[in-house]
């Protein structure tokens, strides 16, 4: 009996010493907020823990090489590229990661939206000059570590805030089917805005925007009184004389995107705002001139050659507002060389400029007029092979007081063989390839893009020029045959996405 009493007591300390056990642990954790897919806004958004904002990471790491070229998107046109020479590149290189960010938030006012895009680049150092080699990737105007922010807009209400594509340019502004630069219309290159789109359904929108005008818009106010020898070898036709900004470009734009492809009109104002005719503000200043710009484009999808084959087409009209059609990855000024057709003089050269305006002191601003077209034509031979072909075409015209000015120091300074007669500082410029792509796996590409450049110049046929000693390319100062002039480029690229 006491064995079966001690048995019952024992048995009974034993659970009431687990139960305080028990009672001692913590409680059960709260459940925390996993990362959960957001499919509001399609594939590769979620949700941030905690939040009701969706995020999307993206980006892509690239390794290009270009041949014949001091730069990997751009033809040999100026400068040691130009001068085709023994400081001219064979190849050059550049590698290049990049990374995306998207939010967004649903909210009564519409979505909520902010994206980022930039990229740490790096490419490879090259001679800009005679006795200014660069090495290993050292800081030259073409070599080195840099850091790009393309994109950083807020987008709420219809409202856009932030660097973006501009609202005048198509959606693969110059790249219809290809990655060397083309004239012929707007911009891919991202500009500082405030933005309102109107949506209007069925694919039907209109946008008018404010953009920054100084770094993405302007080309070149020429003084040609300030023109010398040096500079008009370069293809500057004068000082540059631009003033501080007074205006942002106005852009209206209306486009519709529907199945079957997209159509998109746009127009820019562009105010062009001089500094002063001379050194100081007593030499006084040309008024304030704008000048504007108009493009309509075109793409046409699923036709009948092909699934996913497309064609781009875009053309342009400026007045006064010439970086809508040279845009600005190209250069505005242009010095390429080679062999002479005509006795007595050491070379040919091709020199020619763009500019949004040109004066003289004491006079107002004569407005350049450009215009242009640029287009690609993308065949899918299956899912993993493609070729386009494209080309891109622009012409700079000036009236003839703007001629008599440039010619006049053009005669001056470089004694023109041919004389004002044979002036003429108009020029052609054009560019036509063909780029093919093969993607071994999803968001793998390897591509070949073959480009050939014509600089057509309208000085007179058998004119020549005497050019000044250009030390930092190697040229001596001697007599050059006026000549059109071209280039041929290879750009090689691999790029994966993620």
């Amino acid at each position: 009996m006491k064995l079966t009493k001690s048995l019952i007591l024992g048995s009974t300390a034993m659970f009431v010493g687990a139960g305080a056990q028990a009672a001692d642990l913590p409680l059960k954790a709260k459940a925390i907020d996993y990362v959960k897919v957001c499919s509001l806004y399609g594939a590769g958004f979620y949700y941030i823990p905690g939040t009701e904002t969706c995020i999307a990471f993206g980006g892509y790491v690239r390794a290009e090489t270009a041949l014949a070229t001091n730069t990997t998107y751009d033809a040999a046109n100026n400068g040691t590229a130009g001068a085709r020479n023994r400081l001219s590149n064979y190849t050059t290189s550049r590698s290049r990661g990049a990374i995306t960010i998207d939010t967004r938030t649903a909210s009564e006012y519409g979505t909520v939206r902010t994206y980022f895009y930039g990229a740490f680049s790096w490419t490879d150092g090259a001679t800009t000059g005679a006795g200014s080699t660069a090495l290993n990737g050292a800081a030259t105007a073409n070599g080195g570590a840099s850091l790009s922010v393309f994109d950083a807009f807020i987008q709420f209400a219809g409202f856009t805030f932030g660097k973006a594509l501009s609202q005048f340019s198509a959606p693969w502004a110059q790249y219809p089917a290809n990655n060397i630069e083309l004239p012929g219309g707007g911009a891919w290159d991202r500009v500082s805005q405030f933005t309102y789109t109107a949506d209007f359904g069925q694919g039907i929108t209109a946008s008018f925007s404010a953009e920054d005008q100084f770094s993405h818009d302007t080309s070149n106010l020429w003084n040609v009184s300030g023109a010398t020898a040096a500079g008009l070898a370069t293809g500057a036709y004068g000082a540059n004389d631009i003033g501080g900004t007074r205006a942002p470009d106005l852009i209206a734009m209306l486009r519709v995107d529907q199945a079957w492809g997209l159509f998109q009109a746009s127009f820019a104002a562009h105010d062009n705002h001089a500094g002063y005719y001379g050194a100081t503000e007593v030499t006084g200043y040309p008024g304030d001139k704008w000048g504007w710009a108009g493009q309509l484009a075109l793409s046409i999808k699923n036709i009948p050659t092909g699934p996913a084959d497309t064609v781009n087409v875009s053309g342009v009209y400026t007045n006064g507002a010439s970086r809508y059609n040279f845009q600005d990855y190209m250069s505005t000024t242009f010095a390429m060389y080679a062999r002479a057709g005509v006795a007595a003089v050491y070379q040919s050269v091709g020199f020619a400029g763009v500019s949004d305006s040109v004066f003289v002191a004491g006079s107002g601003q004569e407005l350049t007029t450009t215009y242009g077209f640029r287009g690609g034509y993308t065949h899918n031979w299956d899912p993993h092979w493609s070729t386009s072909l494209y080309g891109g075409w622009a012409a700079v015209r000036h009236n003839s007081t703007a001629k008599s000015y440039i010619c006049g120091a053009v005669v001056t300074a470089l004694a023109l063989s041919s004389g004002l007669a044979g002036c003429n500082p108009d020029f052609d410029y054009s560019t036509i390839g063909t780029m093919t792509t093969w993607t071994p796996v999803r968001n793998l590409t390897f591509s070949a893009d073959l480009a050939y450049t014509l600089l057509d110049q309208k000085y007179a046929s058998g004119s020549t020029v005497t050019l000044p000693l250009q030390s930092a390319i190697a040229k001596p100062g001697t007599s050059y045959e006026l000549k059109d002039q071209n280039s041929l480029t290879l750009l090689f690229r691999v790029q994966r996405n993620w």
